[in-house]
């Protein structure tokens, strides 16, 4: 009976991982110094192929730099929000004594609002809100894991599946346009054809995005002297009439030619073609903790904020609760009609998604 499903399923997660392009899924466990060691091998040793701990934070003892079993010591119980923040964690293990219990519940709390998923080893928790929970073994303890939404692999599989595609199609049509966009651009403005930037990915990966470049090449300068001229509340810049923006970067933008480039980037599997914008990192530096649950999928070329008016949307909480919602709901189907709606905006010249 069981036996027999497990190899199957742990197997699809493999393939998925691997043509997803995603590196392991990072672990950070929460512990105390006695029972580091016997999680990390409790982890190592249940968990699937994919997963492994990147770091440690220690209630007790603590002394960052040294190492347990090889992973590194990388916060303490005061600052491990801090550290969940700002660096890559896809799942937070909770191995905590019963004495404290208030910093466990703070823990799930906090880790679930940046969209990390939660393990509590050894103790049972209610329901403290509305957590989707599954039972799970690590080591030799029952454990918990706290997540808003639960995506089935087989559906991942298929969004994978089509987002390959779609990056393909999307690639050739791009090398097709860079002899006429790129003229076009080289002949309006000095500088390059394309624009990279840094941007943040899934849980804080770092990744290279690629466009069509529409804005002049001291774009970046001169954003600090329009910042009080920002339209959008919050972690973003949004500028109705940028002076930035070059003629022929006007007209790629009002029909979204200049986001062909990141089609490279769906190929790669750095995004997918239906999902949440990337901030960039000067934007995602300023994340409050709930801020960054917007980043526990993979970014997206389109999404939900884009096709819900976002040339009327003027605070970031309101971008932060769209993407949240898709998140929550997320289904195939709904990318299909999210899609569908992109296509709609488009041809209907009402502004770039």
């Amino acid at each position: 009976g069981c036996k027999g499903r497990w190899p199957k399923r742990t197997l699809l997660k493999k393939i998925l991982v691997r043509r997803a392009g995603a590196a392991s899924d990072r672990v950070l466990l929460v512990t105390d110094r006695k029972h580091a060691e016997e999680m990390i091998e409790g982890i190592n040793e249940n968990g699937l192929s994919y997963r492994r701990v990147a770091a440690i934070a220690l209630s007790d003892d603590f002394e960052k730099g040294e190492k347990i079993q090889g992973v590194p010591v990388a916060a303490s119980l005061d600052d491990v929000f801090n550290y969940a923040r700002e660096q890559i964690v896809d799942e937070a293990v909770i191995f905590l004594p019963d004495s404290e219990e208030d910093a466990v519940r703070s823990a799930i709390d906090e880790f679930e609002s940046m969209g990390i998923v939660v393990s509590v080893v050894l103790r049972n928790y209610e329901r403290s809100s509305d957590y989707i929970m599954n039972s799970a073994v690590i080591g030799d303890y029952p454990a918990v894991t706290f997540s808003k939404s639960v995506q089935e692999s087989e559906q991942l599989f298929v969004k994978r599946l089509f987002d390959i595609l779609a990056g393909f199609v999307g690639s050739i049509l791009t090398l097709i346009l860079i002899p006429f966009i790129g003229l076009a651009i080289k002949i309006d403005s000095k500088g390059p054809i394309f624009f990279k930037q840094k941007r943040v990915g899934r849980n804080g990966r770092f990744f290279m995005m690629y466009k069509f470049r529409s804005m002049y090449i001291d774009a970046e300068e001169r954003k600090k002297d329009l910042m009080d001229q920002n339209e959008i509340s919050g972690q973003m810049f949004k500028m109705t009439d940028d002076p930035r923006i070059t003629k022929v970067g006007r007209f790629i933008r009002a029909t979204s030619l200049d986001e062909f480039p990141q089609f490279f980037n769906i190929l790669k599997g750095d995004m997918s073609l239906i999902g949440t914008r990337p901030p960039t990192v000067g934007e995602f530096r300023k994340y409050e903790e709930h801020h960054k649950r917007r980043l526990s999928m993979k970014p997206g070329l389109t999404g939900l904020w884009q096709v819900s008016g976002r040339s009327e949307i003027t605070d970031f909480e309101e971008v932060v609760r769209l993407d949240c919602r898709y998140i929550d709901n997320w289904s195939l189907a709904l990318d299909m009609k999210i899609l569908f709606r992109t296509i709609a905006v488009v041809f209907g010249r009402k502004g770039s998604v």
